[in-house]
């Protein structure tokens, strides 16, 4: 989310500044690529760039890329074939072996549903988005309509369609994607063509709430920011829970356990961690939460403890349902042999990032198969 963020910010700065720029967007992949389809960078007629399409082997030419589609004002599609170690024309030997198509657009600020601006409402707000662009593998050289429709997460969709007859489907693709809460890609089949849609899925940004303001949340809280994540910290003691030891970006509440959850945002895409290292405090924070539908709660500390404050909370005549357990982490963390606050910092950022993509968080090398899972695209039925 900081690198999205970070683009729209440049456009901002583009556009007051009145100058001319591109976004390039990895739509496809065949093999391997360092960095996945919805990788972006903004490139100005000056030159900046913003953001990455890939571990640093494309940047040089896709930034002459951007430039000429600037100067030509028309989409492109590039195709990037890093199998070939031969193919000197991008480097030698750049070892992704994957083809990567890279859309190459053209902003216009006077539109108000051009592709930075259906981005920037995409990721407005915490709701969940599907972004569609279109674009032909077939005829690469040929016309690329490119981004061109969002869809909230209230199903209302936002921008047009250059094809009507596609529409429908489009759309109907889209409300299942957002559904999924997976991108997806799809084939449509005209009389005159074929198109390929990459449908994105954005959901909102991480927000983690450090209950405890300890000095072992300050990394905690460093890490999170620069994952571009939503930081909120909240503490009973006033000595700890102060501004000036945290990001202005950073909520801080003073606050009782009974009253904090009334001024703290929660939703799908939030996750707890208490490390507070008060056992009463983070008690009564425990019962407050274990009932909400969030992803993650983490509690910092011996497993003894959690057990112990499970138990307690068994004995007052709590219920304790399998799914309300299956978010507890506890002991918090990735197992990486952490000692130091920052160690364990990065052991529950990492875990808790493993939680929400549904991913174990065991090593790369041990995972069958590639790194990122890829599908071919679905065909959708001849109109």
């Amino acid at each position: 989310m900081r690198e999205l963020n970070a683009i729209l910010t440049a456009q901002d700065l583009a556009t007051a500044r009145g100058r001319r720029t591109a976004l390039a967007t990895v739509v496809h992949l065949e093999g391997s690529s360092y960095r996945r389809p919805g990788a972006r960078m903004l490139v100005t007629d000056e030159g900046e760039a913003t953001g990455a399409i890939s571990g640093g082997c494309l940047e040089g030419d896709a930034l002459r890329k951007a430039l000429a589609v600037i100067a030509q004002g028309r989409t492109k599609l590039v195709t990037y074939d890093t199998s070939d170690e031969e193919d000197a024309s991008i480097g030698v030997q750049l070892g992704c072996a994957g083809i990567i198509q890279v859309l190459f657009e053209t902003i216009d600020p006077d539109m108000p549903d051009n592709p930075v601006e259906l981005l920037r409402k995409a990721a407005s707000g915490r709701g969940h988005a599907v972004l569609a662009t279109l674009f032909s593998l077939r005829d690469r050289r040929g016309p690329q309509p490119g981004t061109c429709l969002m869809m909230s997460s209230d199903g209302i969709l936002q921008g047009r369609s250059p094809f009507a007859e596609i529409q429908d489907r489009l759309g109907s693709d889209m409300a299942e994607a957002l559904a999924d809460r997976a991108s997806s890609f799809h084939r449509y089949a005209q009389s005159d063509g074929e198109w390929t849609a990459f449908l994105e899925y954005i959901p909102p940004p991480t927000r983690i709430v450090l209950v405890g303001a300890g000095n072992d949340a300050l990394p905690m809280m460093r890490i999170a920011d620069t994952l571009g994540w939503e930081v909120h910290v909240v503490d009973g003691r006033g000595s700890h829970a102060r501004e000036d030891r945290f990001t202005a970006a950073c909520q801080v509440l003073v606050s009782r356990p009974e009253d904090a959850l009334r001024q703290l945002p929660v939703d799908d895409r939030t996750a707890f961690v208490l490390m507070t290292h008060n056992y009463r405090y983070d008690l009564d924070m425990l019962r407050a939460l274990l009932p909400l539908p969030i992803p993650y709660l983490g509690v910092l500390g011996p497993r003894k403890r959690l057990d112990r404050m499970l138990e307690e909370l068994r004995q007052e005549g709590l219920s304790l349902p399998t799914h309300e357990l299956a978010k507890l982490h506890g002991p918090t963390g990735l197992d990486i042999g952490a000692e130091t606050a920052e160690e364990i910092a990065l052991s529950v950022t990492a875990e808790i990032q493993a939680v929400l993509t549904g991913l174990a968080g065991g090593r790369l090398r041990d995972r069958p198969g590639g790194i990122h899972t890829t599908e071919p695209p679905a065909q959708s039925p001849n109109p």
